[in-house]
């Protein structure tokens, strides 16, 4: 059973910032990609931003030049760090990984809101 669990979303102000969290954990389950996305009220699920196990990231167009993804092997443990917020940011943020050629395992999402 692959489970990702995501923490660190909450309530900020524009130009805050948060450092979200996604735990991966699975007996025997390596996980060699994980990305971010985001779902806001009303709108369809956006990709974030991806890492790959060998270090390699792609950004979504929503995310350059303002979040970070980054992981910690050592605590199965991907990062996506949110610079300078917009009210425009809010959503549910969630973690998923692939297995095989699809994003196939998800996280249950963290609240990000942001007031202006």
């Amino acid at each position: 059973q692959v489970q990702l669990i995501e923490s660190g979303g909450g309530l900020v102000q524009a130009g805050d910032s948060l450092r979200l969290s996604c735990v991966v954990s699975g007996a025997s389950f390596r996980w060699y990609t994980v990305g971010w996305f985001r779902r806001a009220p009303g709108r369809e699920r956006e990709f974030i931003a991806s890492i790959m196990r060998s270090g390699g990231t792609e950004y979504g167009n929503s995310a350059k030049g303002r979040f970070t993804i980054s992981t910690d092997d050592a605590l199965n443990t991907v990062y996506l760090q949110l610079n300078r917020l917009k009210p425009e940011d809010t959503a549910v943020y969630t973690c998923a990984t692939i297995a095989g050629s699809t994003w196939r395992f998800w996280g249950q999402g963290t609240q990000v809101s942001v007031s202006s």
